[in-house]
């Protein structure tokens, strides 16, 4: 019998690199359930995890989503064979709680089962699609917002009010033992650093493909350091690929400034410890375009990297430490 079986959505690296940083805080017996390249960097942190979703791709063209409808049938199969997947690691583990990063099929099983349920989200809604397509959203949307309600307790990375059962505890960020320096040494970083991340996904290489040749076309006395997952393969010798990294906060940590999509975890990474970052949106894709617009940025911007990278690559850093992790650790253990 373990204590926590943790569901960490597999879709990008951000749902499990939270959920390392506040399993670091739990002194607790834990095991892992994802897929893609999530348990390859949960592993790296010493926990157990079981590598079994397979999450449908976005289908991304020159950095746009497309057909998002058919995405969210493809998803909506893809929720059924988790519901599958969960009712078996919980008959194999027996835990007492489940704590779900995004992944609702596990919260269902577990709630028809008496077992408690945490989630840890950033929304509560999806807008993927639009026009008569979105009927079909709304109803998953109420289906979504029912689970959330049967839910022991909601665990929000971000700041705001408290309400029902849902607690904001601030973004959560993995910690670095290092100082920056010394990190800077460990990654051979000599000269100004720019770091392009695709957040362990496919769908950053329009991405990649748009800062080399930015970078290419400039006189910068600076390094371009690629952090692809291992998915793509670079053209260009001004690049230095680091592929696929478990320790992603502590290269942002590192660097001087950070481009990458605009996925929550990565943004917060670079808030907390004052790396300035540009961050791109997918178009089309709702809560990317919504982190985005907080830190000023929209997909157009994408075509004005020749002018936002030398402008914020000089920008002074200032970092904000969060303890998100450290309460959202605190708020589960309340529960045994």
């Amino acid at each position: 019998m373990l204590d926590i079986v943790f569901f960490s959505s597999p879709i990008g690296l951000g749902h499990a690199a939270r959920d390392i940083a506040i399993s670091q805080h739990l002194d607790i017996s834990k095991r892992f359930v994802s897929g893609d390249v999530a348990p390859k960097l949960i592993a790296g942190y010493g926990f157990d995890a079981d590598d079994l979703y397979k999450p449908p791709p976005f289908q991304i063209e020159n950095g746009k989503l497309q057909d998002p409808l058919k995405w969210l049938f493809k998803y909506y199969s893809y929720y059924k064979e988790c519901k599958t997947i969960s009712s078996q690691i919980l008959e194999k583990y027996s835990p007492q709680m489940v704590v779900s990063d995004e992944d609702f099929a596990s919260l269902v099983i577990a709630q028809e089962r008496g077992i408690k349920t945490i989630l840890v989200t950033d929304i509560l809604e999806t807008r993927f699609v639009k026009g008569i397509g979105s009927l079909v959203e709304k109803r998953m949307n109420r289906s979504m917002k029912n689970i959330i309600q049967k839910c022991d307790l909601v665990i929000m990375p971000e700041n705001g009010e408290n309400e029902n059962n849902i607690v904001r505890v601030g973004p959560i960020v993995r910690k670095t033992m290092h100082s920056r320096q010394q990190l800077r040494e460990i990654f051979y970083f000599n000269k100004k650093t720019i770091v392009v991340s695709t957040s362990g996904t496919d769908s950053g290489k329009f991405l990649i493909e748009k800062t080399i040749e930015s970078f290419e076309r400039m006189n910068l006395e600076a390094e371009l350091v690629v952090v692809s997952g291992s998915r793509h393969n670079l053209s260009t010798s001004k690049a230095r690929n680091l592929g696929f990294v478990n320790n992603l906060h502590e290269v942002i940590f590192a660097a001087d400034l950070v481009i990458s999509l605009a996925g929550k975890s990565t943004i917060d990474e670079s808030v907390y410890y004052g790396t300035p970052g540009i961050f791109i949106p997918i178009k089309g894709h709702f809560e990317q375009e919504e982190n985005a617009g907080r830190a000023g940025y929209s997909y157009d911007d994408i075509f004005r990297l020749d002018r936002l990278i030398p402008e914020k690559i000089k920008e002074r850093r200032n970092p904000q430490p969060y303890n998100g992790a450290e309460k959202a650790a605190d708020l589960i253990r309340k529960f045994f």
